[in-house]
């Protein structure tokens, strides 16, 4: 009986890197990819697969609230967490009916990682795996989502701004300015773009040269440029246009998963 497997991962790229992995293991048929928790849980659900490879960070619910949300439905598949992040991947690692592997993905870690899964969907039945996955969420709780704000100054006065109210960041004479919609506020607190860029880690930020940090979800539409460049086209009045270097076009693309 093949394995039936479902890839659960936010980035087409890396969905694409482990279905070609796992393209080597006969035993394994992908049944179906999501892209977020949400598509992951209504799938698994529907599906019922024997084996999901799990991204724990992805926009929106993690992979553990995936785990969360499907406890009491039934049979559970075994689940292997696909993780950038070494301290989620110990803490899942600590639960037999899971397994992880870290990013960049390594085929011989792969290779390990399948043949536990082997003998755990060989050893699923009753409530083994159930009991198990509690046991995982009873000592992982998933990562609080962290209230992020940014500090700006306007006519005097201190103003809170949600990062979707921020259209880009950008560093110009000496200090940072914050782009809305339809203005340019100077940021309060914080003075370099690498303190601003880790204060908003886990958004839709991304540093397309040292002086610019774009809001993902703020692009109109982007384009090839000049010498290897990409040209952004932001989502604010003035339609302002930026440059994604060279250095950084190779994962601009990723993470738009082109």
């Amino acid at each position: 009986m093949p394995i039936r497997c479902i890839i659960v991962d936010d980035e087409a790229p890396a969905r694409d890197e482990l279905r070609y992995l796992l393209s080597e293991y006969r035993e394994v048929e992908i049944i179906d990819e999501a892209d977020s928790a949400t598509t992951a849980i209504a799938k698994i659900e529907a599906l019922k697969p024997d084996l999901v490879f799990l991204d724990i960070q992805m926009p929106g619910r993690n992979g553990f609230e995936v785990i969360q949300a499907l406890a009491g439905r039934g049979r559970q598949p075994v689940y292997v967490f696909a993780t950038a992040f070494d301290n989620y991947a110990v803490q899942a690692f600590e639960a037999s009916a899971v397994d992880y592997i870290l990013k960049p993905l390594d085929s011989r870690r792969l290779a390990r990682t399948m043949e536990r899964v082997v003998n755990l969907v060989a050893q699923a039945g009753g409530t083994l795996i159930e009991e198990q996955l509690q046991a995982l969420l009873n000592r992982v709780s998933p990562p609080a989502k962290e209230l992020i704000k940014i500090s700006v100054e306007k006519k005097g006065k201190m103003r809170l701004l949600s990062p979707d109210e921020i259209v880009f960041c950008s560093y110009e004479d000496s200090r940072i300015l914050v782009h809305t919609a339809d203005e340019g506020l100077p940021i309060h607190g914080i003075t370099t773009m690498d303190r601003l860029e880790e204060h908003l880690t886990g958004s839709s930020f991304f540093r397309v040269h040292r002086a610019i940090l774009v809001n993902l979800n703020r692009i109109r539409e982007f384009s090839p440029w000049f010498h290897g460049k990409y040209n952004l086209v932001m989502d604010d009045e003035p339609a302002t246009e930026l440059t994604v270097s060279r250095s950084r076009v190779k994962e601009f693309k990723l993470k738009c998963g082109i």
